[in-house]
């Protein structure tokens, strides 16, 4: 299995990407702030606007270095990865079996209904820690039928439209999962472009964390990020690494935030209101990044692989299963479900 290595996270937005020898060197007003050696690191995620220099790209490129470059308010701007070293016989495998629709639906029927499992999973493992609560339990009823749903929906398009509902129905109640500072923490729905509330700006800066490990993880087994089975190709879009972070949202994403609302980590001076957003601080950002590289140490067993991995190789796991289909090598892509 994959070595989990570190991820460097640059979140002062003035700050200028450089080489020195073998080492990532961290600028700020032409003042060196950090550096660290190249091989200790899998990628680089930056939030700013002022880049980095070709040398380092460069570095990157020949270590097999990912080099993200983010906007300070977390949207994406760009991606380096280098050449690609992916089997290329896979790649052809990928886009050949991808364009099928029937399996383009079989494939989008399981992830959407483990999306929604996980979904109703994290309402019921509230249930057993804080007792009974009807609204949730009568939601987790909803989203069981959602999921069967889901399983047995006819086309991609229905499929869509069942993932909306059953998203409305869980996001309809996250605010009991919210347990203190209920003051300041309140979700009404799901709101992206701006974000116009606290919970909306940290899910949405957490969905970006998760999905730029899967690109990474996906282009690491030799996948194609781009091209997907679920979410429309698009220029620029990484279609399967959406495609796959869905059965993640909930477990890496939707939990991580809860907690650090419920265990005080982040508060309302964290946040900005600019106009109809509302935006993150740089102490935000950076408390969310520690718990996030934090989390990704945690220890689990996967369910299918029957291993104790890292949570931060998950998206590694999934990729390397999903290859493993595409190659024949399984009847089916194995997704990932919480208990």
């Amino acid at each position: 299995m994959r070595q989990l290595l570190n991820t460097l996270y640059v979140t002062t937005p003035n700050s200028y990407l450089s080489k020195d020898g073998l080492n990532v060197v961290v600028s700020y007003d032409n003042k060196e702030q950090f550096r660290i050696p190249i091989h200790n690191i899998e990628s680089i995620i930056t939030f700013g606007y002022m880049g980095s220099s070709p040398g380092l790209m460069k570095l990157c490129s020949d270590n097999g270095v990912s080099l993200t470059f983010l906007s300070p308010q977390g949207r994406f701007i760009g991606h380096l990865n280098g050449a690609t070293h992916g089997n290329v016989l896979l790649r052809k495998r990928q886009y050949e079996i991808f364009d099928q629709e029937d399996i383009k639906l079989s494939l989008s029927k399981i992830v959407i209904s483990a999306k929604i499992q996980n979904s109703r999973n994290i309402l019921r493992r509230h249930l057993r820690d804080y007792g009974d609560n009807d609204v949730l339990i009568a939601c987790s009823n909803k989203l069981e039928r959602m999921k069967h749903k889901a399983l047995t929906s006819m086309s991609v398009d229905d499929l869509r439209g069942i993932e909306g509902k059953a998203a409305n129905i869980y996001f309809g109640v996250f605010n009991e999962l919210i347990l203190t500072q209920k003051d300041v923490f309140k979700f009404t729905e799901r709101s992206r472009r701006p974000p116009r509330d606290e919970i909306n700006a940290m899910l949405s800066f957490v969905y970006t964390l998760i999905t730029n490990d899967m690109v990474s993880a996906l282009e690491a087994v030799g996948l194609d990020p781009y091209f997907g089975f679920m979410h429309a190709l698009r220029p620029g879009r990484a279609s399967l690494a959406l495609d796959l972070i869905e059965e993640f949202r909930g477990y890496l994403g939707d939990r991580l935030v809860l907690s650090l609302i419920n265990r005080r980590q982040v508060k309302k001076k964290d946040f900005i209101i600019q106009g109809d957003a509302v935006l993150m601080t740089d102490d935000c950002r950076k408390t969310i990044i520690s718990a996030w590289q934090k989390r990704k140490k945690d220890i689990i067993e996967h369910p299918f692989l029957k291993e104790k991995i890292p949570v931060g190789i998950l998206p590694y796991s999934q990729a390397m299963l999903l290859a493993r289909y595409v190659r024949h090598d399984l009847n089916n892509y194995p997704v990932f479900l919480i208990l």
